[in-house]
């Protein structure tokens, strides 16, 4: 059986290797980034500081600082740990589809589990700091969703977003098919969407729990 690394796709590979198509205009994915949730007065206090923050430093800041200072200090204020599921960092994670084994770290995940990785709903992939883009984020974030869909059955859409410093694209996969958003900037406005966007993930994650 070949093996590859999350790291080395590209996103032509996919639609070649496991036929996957784009969606144009997904109605999942228009539902998803339009999403309303509410903001208490603090949770907006602490996402203007944060969204200071990255327009201060989003061209300086290497990955781990990109992660450490902003990107894990948002999710933290979503607030994804339950008791059914909880957000991992860096877990390696392996799914053998179409005769290929697909294994790889990601950055960040969804999942239910307390200890180990279960069933993926959700991943984060966070690329490069602004000053620094090679290969294909999308493609890499795609890999990743392919194998969290093998791992949960195909039975539930899985969402997911890749960030490129102060960029953020949400990106959804059903079966074969997938869609992505346009660039929200998290050092503008748009942060109060992603955050929204973010905070909608629990909803669709407690909506399926209830449904399997």
């Amino acid at each position: 059986m070949k093996a590859k690394s999350f790291k080395y796709w590209f996103t032509q590979e996919l639609h070649e290797q496991f036929g996957l198509i784009r969606e144009d205009n997904s109605p999942l994915l228009k539902e998803w980034i339009t999403s309303n949730a509410d903001i208490s007065e603090t949770e907006q206090k602490r996402l203007e500081d944060l969204r200071s923050l990255l327009a201060t430093n989003a061209e300086y800041w290497n990955e781990e600082e990109l992660k450490m200072k902003f990107i894990g200090q948002l999710l933290d204020l979503v607030n994804l740990d339950t008791p059914q599921y909880r957000l991992f960092y860096d877990r390696p994670i392996r799914a053998n589809v179409n005769g290929m084994t697909l294994s790889g770290t990601v950055d960040m995940m969804v999942s239910t589990g307390f200890q180990l990785p279960k069933k993926p709903f959700f991943c984060i992939h966070e690329y490069k700091q602004e000053a620094k883009r090679d290969n294909d984020p999308k493609g890499q974030l795609l890999i990743e969703m392919i194998a969290a869909q093998t791992l949960n059955q195909n039975e539930f859409p899985v969402y997911g977003c890749y960030v490129i410093g102060r960029s953020w694209f949400f990106v959804v996969l059903i079966e074969k098919q997938y869609d992505y958003s346009v660039a929200f900037d998290a050092s503008q406005e748009d942060i109060f969407q992603i955050f929204k966007n973010l905070r909608n993930i629990k909803v669709r994650i407690e909506k399926q729990l209830k449904t399997n």
